[in-house]
């Protein structure tokens, strides 16, 4: 039995992780859960799941969950609560599915305690990507992808010899925007810009795939996980979703992986690696979807990938700051601040006046994420 602990169990990828568990109960048990605001389904999860450790936002909240969750379960708080959740129970795999650069102590807390990580926050890597690639050799962990791209990456991979691959190629849906030109995105609205044709995904993330950060995220995620250069890393649109992301190898063959848009299926794949399970997720019939779409990625209409190659060449601080100033921007955006292409030009402006530092301790990353968020928000 795989002991597990789930760090944003409330989101999408970790409800969908217990739906996973809930499938297959006899393979797991759940050793803590950590939330953020919404106690009323995280202590539901708890009655479900039973976990030893709950941890939410607040100490507030936690004072009002622990009135609500079963008798031997401890609640805690805060980021504190965070690295509990993540290394301070028996679990032996974390999946780390908090949103955006708060993932970074509590994963590198986890790799620490010698714990597995199914990693889902592609901002650990973004942002401490040598840090955290050291500490996993250090501690000799596994890190298993749940990014439906970074999962098919792994699994085309998969007897596979590095040396022999010529091209990784991510690809992209477009988003909500995909088809709309820079001219009709001036006033676009943030729900239309939530309405993502394929996935459902949570509120950052969906407008992080309209503007095509995500995949710039997931590019410099796949450059710490499969250690190939920018530029044997490419992003193709392709409007479907089916196929999840493709490589390319010295012959010119290639191995894609394939599958309906589900998040539940690379979930599982990374719970139960090796070996494969049945999944509360449909087959694929392909002869119903009939045709396949692709097109060239588009770097003047998606200038936001662009800049997140630029970020990750420069290395160092700069894939901070490009995540921490788009994190300050897409906030600004659901508030009804700034308009949805204003958070390209504050990324933009934060990377302009950022002097890279190129090898930044754990303190200096600190330090940049929260120069780029007080630059992001200088001017709203």
């Amino acid at each position: 039995m795989k002991r597990i602990a789930i760090l944003g169990s409330t989101g999408s990828i970790g409800t969908q992780t217990l739906d996973v568990i809930a499938h297959n109960t006899e393979q797991y048990q759940v050793e803590a859960l950590a939330g953020g605001y919404n106690i009323s389904l995280l202590a539901e999860q708890a009655r479900i799941f039973r976990p030893k450790v709950v941890s939410v936002a607040t100490k507030a909240l936690a004072e009002e969950l622990s009135q609500a969750v079963p008798e031997g379960t401890k609640v805690y708080h805060g980021e504190g609560g965070l690295l509990e959740a993540a290394a301070g129970t028996e679990a032996d795999f974390v999946v780390t599915a908090l949103v955006g650069s708060q993932g970074l102590r509590p994963t590198l807390a986890a790799i620490e305690a010698g714990k597995d990580i199914g990693l889902a926050n592609k901002e650990t890597l973004v942002t401490a990507g040598h840090l955290v690639t050291e500490q996993i050799k250090r501690r000799g962990v596994r890190v298993l992808p749940i990014d439906s791209e970074h999962s098919a990456i792994f699994q085309c991979l998969n007897g596979e010899q590095m040396k022999d691959v010529r091209k990784i190629t991510l690809t992209a849906s477009g988003g909500s925007f995909r088809d709309r030109t820079r001219k009709e995105l001036e006033h676009v609205t943030v729900q239309e810009a939530l309405q993502h044709p394929n996935w459902s995904m949570g509120a950052k993330i969906t407008i992080d795939s309209a503007t095509m950060v995500n995949k710039g995220l997931e590019v410099i995620e796949a450059y710490w996980l499969f250690g190939k250069p920018y530029s044997q890393i490419e992003v193709l649109i392709h409007p479907e979703s089916i196929i999840h992301s493709f490589v390319e190898f010295a012959d010119y063959s290639i191995i894609a992986q394939l599958g309906n848009p589900d998040m539940r299926v690379p979930i599982q794949y990374a719970l139960t690696y090796p070996d494969r399970l049945p999944t509360p997720s449909q087959p694929l019939n392909l002869a119903q979807i009939g045709k396949l779409h692709f097109r060239e990625m588009d770097y003047e209409r998606f200038p936001c990938l662009k800049m997140a190659f630029e970020s990750g060449q420069a290395g160092g601080t700069a894939t901070t700051v490009f995540n921490a100033a788009n994190e300050a921007a897409v906030d600004l955006f659901l508030k009804g601040q700034i308009r949805f292409l204003q958070i390209e030009d504050i990324i933009a402006d934060a990377l302009d006046k950022h002097e890279t530092i190129a090898a930044p301790s754990l303190e200096q990353i600190l330090e940049a994420d929260q120069w780029a968020r007080k630059m992001a928000c200088a001017r709203f």
